[in-house]
Formats: C-alpha cells, sequence, structure tokens
C-alpha cells in the first residue's frame, strides 16, 4: 500500500477480474486440488457428492415459462371474446383502447412462446439465459445447482461442477469422472444421496471403473396401501430363462417386444391373458379393465442387480451413514463464514469461474485452519524450489501431533464431566 501511494483497486476492478477470468479461476481450483493431493490431504478414497441451489443473478420477472405464457394468451382470448360478446348483447360503445391493450399483450406473449420454441426450451430468462426456476420446499428461485465432491480424509472439495437442472439425476457419472482425474485413485469409492440415483448413470460408472454407493429409489417397494397392487419386486426373475415369475408361481415370459423409454431400450414381459383372468390373486395384480400382466425390464438390468445386491451389504449402509458428516457441512460453511449467498455473475460460463473461486477459497481457508500459517509459508518455499517432500513429511506429523491433541483434550473433557457429576452427587 505504501508502495502504490494508497492506490487500491476499484470495486469495479475486482468485480471485471472475476467476470472475465472464468476459466482461468476453474484452473486455479483444479490445481489448488492436486497440490491438496499431493501433499496427502485428498486421498481419494471415499468422496461424497452434493449439490446445492445457489442464487442466481437473475429476477423471476424477466422470466418466459411455456406453460405460464400459453395460459395467459388463453386466458387473454377469453377476455377478448367476453369483452366483445358483451359489446354486442349491450350495443355499447367499443372501448378502443382497451381491446388495443389485450391484443397488444397478446402478441406480445406468442412472440415470447415462438422464442422458446425457437430455443427448444421450456423456459428462459431475459436477465440470466442460462438460469433456471428451481423447486424448494419453501419457494421457488432463479438459480444454478452448484455440485461439489467433498474428500472424506480432511474435507476438502475435490471437485465441482455448475448445473442448470433442478435435479441431481445426471451428476453422479459428471462428478465422479471429475474427481477421478484430480484423485487418481483407482480404488476411490463415490457416494451421494438418493437424488442422485439413476440406472444410467450407475451403469455410466460401473463402465468407468468407478465404485459407486447411492440409495437407491423406492419405486419397486410394497406400498401398505388399501388395494395397492403388487409391485415389481414381488415378481422374481430368472436369469437362466429369461423370464419373471409371479406371486401365482406363473411364468411371465419374454415377448420379443422392444420398448423405448427416457432413452432406454426395454424388453416386455407378458403373461397370458386366459391365465391372468383365470387368477385368484388378479385383483391384487392387475386392474380390471386390464386382460394380461405386462413387465419392462431395461436391457441393462443385470448391472442393477448386482447394485442393488451390494446395497444391502453392510459396507455399502455404513458408507451411507457417513454421507451426510462428510458433505453436508461446506456449503452452510460458504454461506455462513465466508458470506457468500448468490452468485454475482451471468450466464453459465461465467458462473462455472464464480462458482470454482468460492469453492477454493473454502479450500484455502481450510488448509490455514488445518496446518497454520508457519507451515503454509513453509509449503509456499516449497512450492516455488518445486520440492514437496519435507513439507509434506512436516505436514503430516503436525496434524498426527494435532489429532493426539485434540484426542487429550476431548478425554480430558470427558473425565472432568465424570468427576465434576460425582462432586456434586
Amino acid at each position: 500500500m505504501w508502495l502504490t501511494q494508497g492506490l487500491t483497486p476499484s470495486y469495479k476492478t475486482i468485480a471485471n477480474f472475476r467476470k472475465d477470468n472464468p476459466k482461468s479461476l476453474q484452473q486455479i481450483f483444479k490445481e489448488f486440488s492436486i497440490l491438496l493431493k499431493d501433499l496427502k490431504l485428498i486421498t481419494g478414497d471415499l468422496s461424497t457428492v452434493d449439490g446445492a441451489f445457489l442464487r442466481a443473478n437473475a429476477s423471476k420477472n424477466a422470466l418466459i415459462m411455456r406453460r405460464t405464457s400459453k395460459n395467459e394468451l388463453s386466458k387473454i382470448n377469453k377476455d377478448i371474446k367476453s369483452y366483445m360478446e358483451l359489446l354486442d348483447k349491450n350495443d355499447i360503445k367499443i372501448s378502443a383502447d382497451y381491446i388495443k391493450t389485450l391484443k397488444d399483450k397478446k402478441v406480445e406473449i406468442e412472440k415470447d412462446l415462438e422464442l422458446l420454441d425457437t430455443l427448444g426450451k421450456e423456459q428462459y430468462n431475459r436477465t440470466d439465459k442460462d438460469a433456471n426456476v428451481m423447486c424448494k420446499p419453501a419457494h421457488n428461485l432463479m438459480a444454478y445447482n452448484s455440485q461439489i465432491a467433498v474428500d472424506d480424509t480432511f474435507k476438502f472439495i475435490v471437485a465441482t461442477d455448475i448445473s442448470t437442472y433442478g435435479h441431481d439425476h445426471d451428476q453422479l457419472y459428471n462428478m465422479s469422472i471429475k474427481s477421478q482425474e484430480i484423485v487418481k485413485n483407482k480404488n476411490m469409492i463415490i457416494t451421494a444421496d438418493k437424488g442422485y440415483y439413476s440406472s444410467q448413470e450407475i451403469k455410466r460408472c460401473v463402465d468407468a471403473g468407478i465404485e459407486t454407493v447411492v440409495p437407491l429409489l423406492n419405486t419397486g417397494t410394497t406400498k401398505k396401501i388399501k388395494n395397492a397392487k403388487f409391485s415389481k419386486n414381488q415378481f422374481t426373475y430368472n436369469h437362466k430363462d429369461d423370464c419373471y415369475i409371479c406371486p401365482n408361481n406363473q411364468i411371465i415370459s419374454n415377448s420379443g417386444t422392444k420398448y423405448k423409454r427416457h432413452n432406454r431400450r426395454l424388453d416386455v414381459y407378458r403373461l397370458s391373458s386366459l391365465l391372468c383372468k383365470a387368477c385368484p390373486l388378479k385383483s391384487s395384480c392387475i386392474t380390471d379393465k386390464t386382460n394380461y400382466k405386462q413387465m419392462y425390464r431395461w436391457e441393462f438390468e443385470s448391472i442393477i442387480d448386482v447394485y442393488t445386491a451390494k446395497m444391502k451389504t453392510k459396507k455399502a449402509r455404513d458408507i451411507v451413514k457417513k454421507r451426510g458428516s462428510i458433505v453436508e457441512h461446506p456449503f452452510g460453511t460458504i454461506k455462513r463464514t465466508l458470506g457468500w449467498d448468490h452468485f454475482l455473475v451471468r450466464t453459465k460460463v461465467k458462473v462455472l469461474g464464480e462458482n470454482s473461486l468460492i469453492m477454493f477459497t473454502y479450500n484455502f481457508r481450510r488448509l490455514l485452519n488445518l496446518i497454520g500459517i508457519v507451515l503454509f509459508k513453509k509449503l509456499c518455499i516449497a512450492i516455488k524450489n518445486k520440492d514437496l517432500t519435507q513439507i509434506r513429511q512436516d505436514i503430516e506429523e503436525y496434524i498426527l501431533l494435532f489429532g493426539v491433541y485434540i484426542s487429550y483434550f476431548r478425554k480430558s473433557i470427558f473425565y472432568f464431566q465424570i468427576s465434576y457429576k460425582k462432586l456434586r452427587v
């Protein structure tokens, strides 16, 4: 400050730097994560993925939604028709201004719908073309879906990305690959909540040799509802004969018909209508208007069968229990401790840069809290000299000593509490 005679950058300079260098900011985050990996502060043995809707720099007032626009257009057409009928019945002089206002509004909505057709979208925000409405239990907001993968060892963020969708169904493979690029651990396990479960995403991870532990969706479980029909998990699949066995021990054979749904090819299995009509369990299986039982099986369903069996193991259940303690706190820390609660830039390209800057800041602060300023200075010198051997050992010894100290402190508190209770008695 003295050398520059008190000259400081304006807020605009800082804002433009963030806006104009999104790719560099992403690279900074990535290189810092690689540094943490080289220091053995990231191991990649277990990484947890999570996402959060973070508010975009866009107003809901600038949003065009196909469903809303169509409803509004329909209402305007009805208003025009009703008004014209009223004029005809009562022979009232036509109010040109009112009719013009309705017709102008109609033209405006039709242009909005044409724009959505041209873009092939269901919604579009004039302020930020990439931001979308995302739903939360309490409210809807213009947002981006920020994704992070957190390492279990010291809770550093390994990888991050931005999604413009209000769900996580398509993010498991993406975040797994980004994590693997950093940790390069063949034994890495990726876990997430059930919002990330997708049979197609599981298959992509299996094909890439990445082990995933994501709770199954309850779509196939038995529903305890009066007059509920049998669920799919009550039908046993026979791998050898490629057929299903129904609760009445009848064989539901592969019909040879292929069906495509949600970009998945499904085999169709059917049971004879004669057998279904005579079945004593018919009322619990199919509706009165249905003549026979029909089932669908994905062409790669065998992968999901193996995955389902794995998720029933104790190891998988224990990993799922650990998930929350690993990944839930980073977003809270970023919002509360760092004081950051929404994106300031617009469009996905720039938001990717700002998101990486925020996640880098979290990792940077966490590193300082973990090793302290003295070791951090030594780390900077080691990086300059391109030799991390000694500093890696120093950090390992410091963390080990710090761990012993914390353990001793916790035991002291525990024994103090016991002694205090005895004194009170």
